[in-house]
């Protein structure tokens, strides 16, 4: 985990190092709030590569337990994206990967949805990785010369391996190496967007 938690750190600042030579509104950084809202720390960078491509690349991590609920995870999500009119303004399309790891237990989520069941967690703790890709749909409003407001839901495919635990907090194992494929919404974001 470390060393892959180490790459994804390089990608992003050689991300951030090489859009530092690009022009004026070619680049910029994002925050999504519906990973804010969840005390899930995100940043995003956005680059445009042609006049109606860009590349995106998403970060987050939630390393905490709050109260006796563990949804600890890291994911990072590249994006290619084709623009409509013009790079990093109005509709959009993009194909993405995503890739991470997790450990979720003792949360109360009483539903299933397509094929996964997350009654699940109240009762056991699921630790492992994931990888997967997807298509999106999105639209960046113009706010300000700097400021942009952006929505984007994707749909696609999830690959996991994980082990399973009786409680949040227990170590004895009850199943190990399980795999699950999921097929349903991959991407979901509200972003605030600073555009240089």
């Amino acid at each position: 985990m470390y060393r892959l938690t180490k790459k994804c750190i390089i990608i992003l600042a050689a991300l951030f190092i090489g859009s530092a030579a690009a022009k004026a509104q070619d680049v910029a950084v994002k925050t999504n709030l519906l990973y804010d809202a969840t005390l899930t720390v995100n940043l995003g960078a956005e680059v445009r590569l042609a006049p109606k491509w860009s590349f995106d690349l998403s970060g987050n991590l939630n390393a905490w337990d709050i109260n006796s609920h563990k949804w600890k995870h890291w994911m990072v999500q590249p994006e290619a994206r084709y623009w409509f009119c013009e790079g990093l303004q109005g509709h959009f399309v993009g194909a993405h990967l995503l890739g991470g790891e997790y450990n979720v237990g003792n949360v109360d989520l009483n539903f299933k949805m397509l094929g996964t069941d997350f009654r699940n967690l109240k009762d056991h703790r699921y630790q492992g990785w994931y990888t997967g890709a997807g298509i999106a749909y999105g639209y960046s409003w113009i706010l300000g010369k700097h400021w942009n407001f952006e929505a984007e839901i994707g749909v696609g495919w999830i690959y996991t391996r994980y082990d399973v635990y009786p409680c949040a907090k227990c170590g004895t194992k009850l199943a190990s190496g399980k795999s699950h494929n999921y097929v349903g919404p991959t991407k979901a974001a509200l972003n605030l967007v600073y555009v240089f």
